[in-house]
């Protein structure tokens, strides 16, 4: 049963013992770990795409656009997975969520790697993704509701083994050659159902992912209002990220680096990113989610623009990554904070994130096309970067009149 539904307890009864606090944990320790090791995953089934494209297209006789089919199965699974998990949270325990959507990754990356035509490769990959968006909406904010004041520095740690899995599994695949693609998918796929029996541990957090007694809500339209500065945070700010991550090496080659010198540099990006999450954890728990996701911001936008001097590219796309890192996960908890019942809110920021990382990067190329100037993409992406610290700062003032708890 979950929070919101228990009986009024009766005035006549004597005083229940001392409970847990607000911010007791609802993950017990194993359930902790198979939350991690699960974003590990999902960020190694995520990077594992682009490494596996030239085995993809030697076996299935695939184009360039054809190979790419996969990354949007992938996406468009993920989206579906984000909104249905959201309404499956609402009727069902979220231990539930979480099983199904191991189970379904499991089946998905089982059926891509034993695939033997394009069609059922790619209906895998969809049903891989379905997988991916539950557990990566799902312990989200169960993560921001069940750590109580922790909940930002616990999700920062949570998003930071995404990061480790992105930049392990291209490396294992790399090891062992892009023609094992099928036996990785499938280990991946074993691993996430040894997942299931340590998350069914995880006891209920509420729907609306506080922990403290209800306050009033504010007006309707102030809360669409501030939901709608999230979205628009949370897709500039993945397409930024995404936009480094897919031309960095481009604007780098034309600044006359090597291809290996390049390729190195964007490996450190998504290294500083993993490591900033690391790092912002014990800092959340002293400074408020507004500030650390305003600072974020603010910095990202700098080093962006740093990175249009060409002697200082390299070392700037490192401090990008160092100041993007916590806004995905720190803005979650500022989400939680500010908005009541934001798990629904929090199915749509997600979901909006991952339009960002499907949109910006063909956006960015267009660009460059038409410029024929790899100084054009820093600048590019500061503005876009600009617009993200315009929309956070319309979220800390629209949720200055919402007053819901801590922001």
């Amino acid at each position: 049963m979950r929070t919101e539904d228990a009986p009024a307890p009766d005035p006549a009864a004597p005083a229940p013992a001392a409970g847990p606090p607000d911010d007791a944990p609802a993950f017990p320790p194993g359930a902790a770990i198979a939350a991690c090791v699960a974003f590990v995953l999902i960020g190694a089934l995520q990077a594992l795409y682009g490494p596996a494209i030239p085995a993809l297209r030697d076996e299935f006789d695939l184009g360039p656009a054809g190979a790419g089919l996969a990354l949007s199965a992938h996406f468009a699974g993920a989206l579906l997975g984000v909104l249905g998990g959201a309404a499956l949270r609402r009727r069902r325990p979220d231990r539930q969520l979480l099983a199904v959507s191991c189970l379904s990754m499991a089946a998905g990356a089982v059926g891509f790697g034993l695939a033997g035509s394009w069609p059922l490769a790619l209906a895998a990959v969809f049903v891989l993704g379905l997988g991916f968006g539950g557990i990566d909406y799902g312990l989200n904010v169960m993560v921001a509701a069940g750590f109580g004041r922790r909940g930002p520095a616990m999700l920062n740690i949570l998003n930071a083994h995404f990061g480790l899995g992105a930049i392990a599994g291209p490396v294992l695949l790399g090891a062992l050659g892009a023609g094992r693609y099928p036996a990785v998918f499938v280990g991946c796929g074993v691993v996430c159902v040894l997942l299931v029996p340590p998350l069914l541990a995880v006891r209920d957090t509420p729907v609306g992912t506080g922990t403290r007694a209800p306050r009033p809500g504010p007006a309707p339209g102030t809360t669409a209002l501030l939901v709608a500065a999230f979205v628009g945070v949370y897709i500039l700010h993945v397409g930024i990220e995404t936009g480094v991550g897919g031309w960095e090496p481009t604007h780098l080659e034309a600044l006359g680096h090597s291809t290996s010198t390049a390729a190195g540099a964007t490996a450190g990006f998504w290294l500083a990113m993993t490591v900033g999450r690391f790092l912002v954890a014990p800092i959340s728990l002293r400074l408020s989610p507004q500030i650390v996701v305003l600072a974020g911001c603010t910095a990202m936008t700098g080093f962006l623009f740093l990175a249009a001097v060409p002697v200082l590219a390299p070392y700037a796309y490192l401090g990008v990554g160092l100041a993007i890192a916590p806004i995905f996960p720190t803005g979650l908890a500022w989400l939680a904070a500010r908005v009541p019942g934001s798990a629904s809110a929090a199915a749509w920021v997600i979901a909006a994130s991952m339009i960002g990382g499907i949109a910006f990067p063909p956006l960015l190329g267009g660009v460059f096309e038409v410029t024929s100037s790899a100084g054009s993409i820093p600048l590019l992406l500061g503005a876009l970067s600009v617009l993200c610290l315009v929309a956070a700062v319309g979220c800390a003032r629209i949720g200055r009149s919402v007053g819901a708890g801590r922001g």
